[in-house]
Parts: structure tokens; C-alpha cells; sequence
């Protein structure tokens, strides 16, 4: 299986607490499950033309629910926060959220 920048970085994470983290350089993407932080980072930098300086990746298990009597798991998935440095610049994607 080859390897794209499209294939690594799936979408971004837009929630309060992931906009709050855009103010310190930090960002939040859901990551296809085999991807490792070296290739995120190159990822990062081919996508937005960015330096990364830090990533940190969490493993987010599917959460339980139910439907009537039906029950099952929501997808897991993983999630990649990325740290860029102070001197580059900042994803335009997310300056104009809020």
C-alpha cells in the first residue's frame, strides 16, 4: 500500500476543545490507524507547507450504543495532535472557524 499525505491526515477535528489548542499551535486530524508520528509529520508538512516540532497520537476505542433492544460499537479510530513550531506559520483551515 503506498503512502499519500491524503492517505495519512483523513480530517480534521473541529470541536471546542481541539479550537481551543489552535492558539497555542496545536492541531487536532484523525489519522488512518496504521500510520506512525514520522509519517503524520511528513504528512503535515507535504499538506499545509507547515514545520512540525511535536506529535502525539491516541488510539480512541468505538464507544457503546444502543438502539432499542440493538446494541454495537462505534468505529475506533486514531487521533494525531500536532505541534508546530513557533517560527512557522499557523493551517489556514483552521483561523477562520472562530
Amino acid at each position: 500500500m503506498s503512502k499519500f499525505a491524503q492517505d495519512i491526515i483523513l480530517k480534521p477535528v473541529v470541536t471546542e476543545e481541539s479550537m481551543m489548542g489552535t492558539s497555542m499551535k496545536k492541531y487536532t486530524f484523525i489519522v488512518a490507524k496504521n500510520a506512525n508520528k514520522i509519517e503524520i509529520a511528513k504528512a503535515c508538512e507535504e499538506l499545509f507547507g507547515v514545520k512540525v516540532k511535536d506529535v502525539n497520537t491516541i488510539n480512541v476505542r468505538g464507544h457503546l450504543r444502543r438502539y432499542g433492544r440493538f446494541e454495537g460499537y462505534t468505529p475506533s479510530f486514531k487521533k494525531a495532535i500536532v505541534t508546530l513550531t513557533e517560527e512557522s506559520k499557523t493551517i489556514e483551515f483552521f483561523d477562520g472557524m472562530f
